[in-house]
């Protein structure tokens, strides 16, 4: 058991980052290349070298020679402490996912013949989700094909629609025909 024990931990410092090594990146014994132009751990240029000379030098600050430009002629390899690499940019990476904004889109649906008190409510629904930062579409749906006829009617709702909300946001693009549908995006007005 003890002997066990101390093989592992003899493998495992012989060449550090044995098991966090993934495919990303080649380091250490995974570089093949002959010579590398090698980039020291406080980012000063060391030069040209063989790379059993690198990594000669990795051993002596208990760093690893991650190779980091792949294509340069030649190859471009940089000692560091490549699990605090790693952890770094996992948590970069976490940190711009936690910053960025989702920005949803909601969908308001109405007729041609939708009466004025239903078309407030709307606009109160409407005007609510733009002051939360939401676009919104606006959608009059035709359930009959002869209500396509009437497309003025329509399109004076549209703009009925949109300057009731106008305060809150604006048109993205002009109002667009799509199969039984007449739509609209509206993106909510910057309160800068």
């Amino acid at each position: 058991m003890r002997i066990h024990t101390l093989f592992i931990f003899n493998i495992f410092y012989e060449r550090r980052c044995l098991f966090i090594s993934t495919k990303e990146l080649l380091i250490n014994d995974d570089i093949q290349e002959k010579e590398i132009r090698v980039i020291g751990a406080d980012g000063e240029q060391l030069g040209v070298m063989p790379t059993e000379k690198a990594l000669q030098l990795a051993e002596e600050n208990d760093l690893d020679l991650v190779l980091i430009a792949p294509l340069g002629k030649p190859p471009v390899c940089k000692i560091m402490d490549y699990g605090k690499y790693r952890f770094e940019r996992a948590k970069k990476l976490k940190d711009q996912r936690k910053n960025q904004k989702v920005v949803e889109l909601k969908e308001i649906q109405m007729t041609p013949n939708i009466d004025t008190n239903d078309l407030n409510t709307k606009a109160r629904n409407a005007m609510k989700f733009l002051k939360s930062g939401h676009k919104v579409k606006v959608r009059i749906h035709f359930r009959r094909a002869r209500e396509m006829s009437h497309m003025n009617l329509s399109e004076d709702l549209m703009n009925n629609f949109v300057q009731t909300v106008a305060e809150y946001g604006t048109p993205e693009k002009p109002a667009k025909l799509e199969g039984r549908n007449y739509s609209l995006i509206l993106a909510p007005k910057d309160t800068k």
